[in-house]
């Protein structure tokens, strides 16, 4: 019997760990690597292609690229900022999940937003800018703070301002040249959850218990789930706010929602048409992984029992490579190229109470950060 095939775009840590989860099933893999990138992550998970410069345009250097992959059944992407016409050239010789223009939507903040709100779904108020005027106009209609992002490679804090005052607008002036922003109202917001669910091609939805995420300097750090203290309705309505996206882009995958949670309610932040961060507790906390799942999503399997029997964390290694000395449930390494600030991998720790967990939490955090638990 010929083994299936699953073809990702992308060779970082996540392909590593959708390979990783996904052979017990039996699937194979193959890996694109796009751009050039660094192969390290997947080396020995699968077949490797290196395929430099390439023509979306010309069918038949698809073909060879599709063959050279193995003749995958399905391609997917392990993040969003890949070449959606790409995408969509391999989309002529089998499916691509997510289709490609979810990740056009999602790799383009302010066709993300509108991509929200037209299904009817709450943001916080934004604004379109392309320069440093147009930023200023959009502050003075939106108020203070606002933030100020680029469209396009703004992750984990990058190519972000936080504005609070006319001086601290005036500060940025040399900083923002002429691009694509999004300019957003600040929210007050109590905490943000995330919410990761998966999608068959014939509808059928599962997701996790929400999240709760703590970032430093715009990257994310720890993710606890099920988020503490979250009422049956905030699980609920994010469900339906998931769903609604899923059903409205006909979507194939995991999909990540990242939301604010209001006085007024939840507002939706991100999304990510991908497996994510937030949800790499799965790993030990669930029964079935986000990567399993997104395997046996795109592959029309059965999904898997998202159920979480005990509380969870995730704790990212960010520029710390070690194998910490405390209790842990594992210890996930990329075997990525040291780097500040670089997330070499992550450490779940499992518990049987939100209050226990918290106190593991502490002492983790300074074990791999020393005394100010937080990365330098």
């Amino acid at each position: 019997m010929t083994a299936r095939r699953v073809g990702i775009v992308g060779c970082g840590q996540l392909a590593q760990m959708m390979a990783q989860e996904a052979r017990p099933l039996g699937i194979e893999f193959s890996f694109l690597a796009e751009g050039g990138e660094n192969t390290t992550c997947v080396e020995g998970l699968g077949t490797i292609v290196n395929p430099g410069a390439v023509n979306a345009e010309n069918s038949a250097d698809i073909e060879v690229l599709y063959k050279a992959m193995g003749s995958p059944e399905v391609i997917t992407a392990e993040r969003e900022g890949v070449d959606a016409g790409l995408l969509r050239a391999l989309e002529k010789f089998c499916p691509v999940y997510p289709r490609p223009d979810a990740f056009e939507k999602t790799q383009h903040r302010v066709r993300e937003k509108t991509a929200i709100t037209d299904a009817g779904l709450p943001v916080a108020p934004f604004r379109p800018a392309n320069n440093y005027d147009d930023i200023c106009a959009a502050v003075k209609e939106l108020g203070y703070p606002s933030f100020i992002k680029s469209c396009e490679n703004g992750y984990d804090g990058k190519n972000q301002w936080r504005v609070n005052s006319d001086e601290d607008l005036a500060a940025i002036a040399d900083q923002v040249p002429e691009q694509e922003y999004v300019v957003e109202k600040g929210i007050n917001f109590s905490r943000e959850v995330s919410l990761i669910g998966a999608r068959t091609a014939d509808g059928k939805v599962v997701t996790y218990p929400l999240a709760e995420n703590d970032h430093y300097n715009g990257t994310l750090l720890v993710s606890t789930a099920p988020a503490p203290h979250v009422d049956e309705k905030l699980q609920t309505t994010a469900e339906e706010y998931l769903s609604t996206l899923m059903n409205a882009w006909d979507y194939v995958g995991v999909l990540a929602m990242e939301c604010f949670v209001t006085d007024d309610g939840l507002l939706i932040n991100e999304l990510a048409p991908r497996v994510h961060n937030s949800g790499h507790w799965t790993l030990a906390g669930a029964k079935t992984s986000q990567f399993a799942n997104h395997v046996r999503a795109i592959l029309g399997m059965e999904l898997g029992d998202t159920t979480a029997e005990r509380p969870a964390v995730m704790i990212n290694m960010l520029g710390v490579d070690k194998k910490p000395a405390l209790q842990n449930e594992g210890v996930w390494s990329y075997g990525k190229e040291l780097r500040p600030g670089r997330k070499m991998g992550h450490v779940i720790l499992l518990d049987e109470s939100q209050d226990a967990l918290a106190t593991r939490i502490d002492s983790m955090l300074e074990e791999l950060y020393g005394p100010s638990k937080r990365p330098a």
